[in-house]
């Protein structure tokens, strides 16, 4: 197959980087991968910024070579879109050094500061869209200046660029020329109003970062510049798209009619519902978000936030040794019986939606002489199957919008088990997305909108999907749910 027009997709993840090639039907032609490591030292999650600006050159070189070994030759590469992990952020100085490690997502640092904010919950809400929580940015900004040696002076002395991961790829890409950010990412910070679309003054000045330096927000459809990755490239290629991770995923999940959603069931899990470009009924526990937009128009978004997904399946494997590799759970879990009475709060990094516990812990409850291995990793996989059913239901009760879609995609997308049992609770079908990278296929059809090659589809999307409906073990399911509530009452 001959391919005179692609998309070149880099999807920066927590754990890994990865440079698709798409072509216009949304086939992969050429694909790269990287790992990133993760630091974590008692309460603080941390990423080396030249380690992940690295990662994005190192996937992408593998993308170019597996295409030219395909025959393919660079210059059918026409755009650039980038779509990363979402609260994660750097400050760098005037040179473009990092003046401190990337601060993670999954960090809870600034717990004590959120707590100092208890009186602005609504304030910050009707602004934001977002809970008071340690997972945002911003909070984790005013710890650095009250932790860190020079940090406050030099924010306040206005010499410090901050930046979510979009914004820092970007500007290592540039050479420091382009120096913006989307509205998703932005919207991520706790810094912008998602109403106005621009960064809230009086945020920023009730969390004392006035003299911080903050890109301009862009649409998610957008002249971002060009780059030719260090010269893997012959010529600079246009940045036109830049999106958060999740959403990305929403729009390569074509869940973009009010009522669908998917859930990305990776190290933590996002469920998205789209509620259109009207943003009607303001949330309480989930997340008010922006899906995406585009220089004419901003399409919103209701989200929940799940901590610990397959970080708890990952837990269960490199800190207890239960098995030794991730797929074996699916295997594990069937042999539990399913009456097995037992539940793993996984509270690891607290409880996002609908609960916001930044400090609870994780527990495994209801144990007995007669509970083995299997029925721990069972309550594990049955535990991301309650929390999304907690946020959908949440999602409806807030935002009056019936679930008529869920669609999953992300590391955990493959067990079918995980697929069953959520069909089974929320008594529809679960679609698989049989896309592997739904995140670099909605960035890659964004970007090629702004390139204005409209051939770009989703329609593929719904021809590659795999369906599972419910199987009659809705009675069973539904009650241990009502069990997993009761042991969050309990234990919350």
């Amino acid at each position: 197959m001959t391919h005179s027009t692609l998309i070149l997709a880099i999807d920066q993840g927590t754990s890994c980087t990865k440079a698709l090639l798409l072509g216009l039907n949304g086939e992969v032609v050429a694909k790269g991968g990287v790992p990133v490591g993760v630091s974590y030292t008692q309460h603080l999650v941390e990423q080396s910024p030249t380690e992940l600006y690295q990662s994005v050159l190192g996937a992408v070189r593998l993308c170019l070579d597996g295409a030219m070994r395909a025959g393919i030759p660079n210059s059918a590469i026409k755009a650039v879109g980038i779509t990363n992990q979402r609260e994660t952020f750097v400050l760098w100085d005037s040179r473009g050094e990092p003046l401190y490690p990337a601060v993670s997502w999954q960090c809870k640092r600034s717990s004590a500061i959120c707590d100092d904010l208890g009186g602005y919950e609504t304030f910050i809400k009707d602004r934001t869209g977002l809970i008071v929580d340690p997972y945002f940015s911003s909070t984790k900004v005013k710890w650095l200046m009250e932790h860190v040696p020079g940090i406050a002076s030099a924010i306040s002395n206005g010499e410090v660029h901050f930046g979510t991961i979009d914004t820092w790829l970007l500007y290592c890409l540039t050479k420091g020329r382009q120096y913006l950010t989307d509205h998703t990412n932005a919207s991520r910070t706790m810094l912008f109003n998602i109403h106005r679309m621009e960064w809230d003054s009086d945020l920023i000045a009730l969390l004392g970062l006035e003299g911080l330096q903050l890109p301009a927000a862009c649409p998610s459809v957008f002249d971002y510049g060009a780059t030719d990755f260090e010269g893997l490239l012959d010529r600079p290629i246009p940045i036109t798209a830049m999106i958060g991770d999740s959403q990305a995923a929403t729009v390569g999940s074509d869940c973009l009619q009010k009522g669908q959603a998917k859930a990305t069931l990776g190290t933590g899990c996002s469920v998205m519902m789209t509620v259109g470009e009207q943003l009607t009924e303001r949330s309480v526990q989930t997340v008010d978000a922006i899906c995406y937009s585009t220089p004419d128009r901003v399409v919103y978004a209701t989200e929940g936030i799940i901590v610990s997904c397959g970080a708890t399946v990952e837990w269960l494997m490199n800190q207890l040794g239960l098995f030794s590799n991730v797929a074996d759970s699916e295997m594990l879990a069937r042999q539990a019986p399913p009456d097995h009475g037992v539940y793993l709060l996984p509270a690891f990094s607290g409880m996002g939606t609908p609960y916001w516990r930044k400090n609870s812990r994780a527990v495994i409850a209801n144990l007995s002489f007669a509970s083995d291995r299997n029925c721990v990793v069972r309550a594990a996989l049955e535990s991301v199957g309650f929390q999304v059913c907690d946020v959908v239901k949440a999602m409806e009760q807030e935002h009056g919008v019936r679930l008529t879609e869920l669609t999953v995609n992300g590391g955990m997308a493959s067990n079918g088990f995980v697929l069953q049992f959520l069909s089974n609770l929320l008594d529809i079908p679960v679609y698989s997305n049989a896309v592997p990278d739904a995140s670099a296929f909605g960035c890659a059809f964004l970007a090629a909108t702004q390139l204005g090659v409209g051939s770009f589809s989703l329609g593929t999307v719904r021809e590659w999907r795999h369906e599972v409906g419910p199987d009659g073990g809705q009675s069973q399911v539904l009650s241990a749910y009502d069990g997993w509530l009761s042991c969050m009452e309990k234990m919350l």
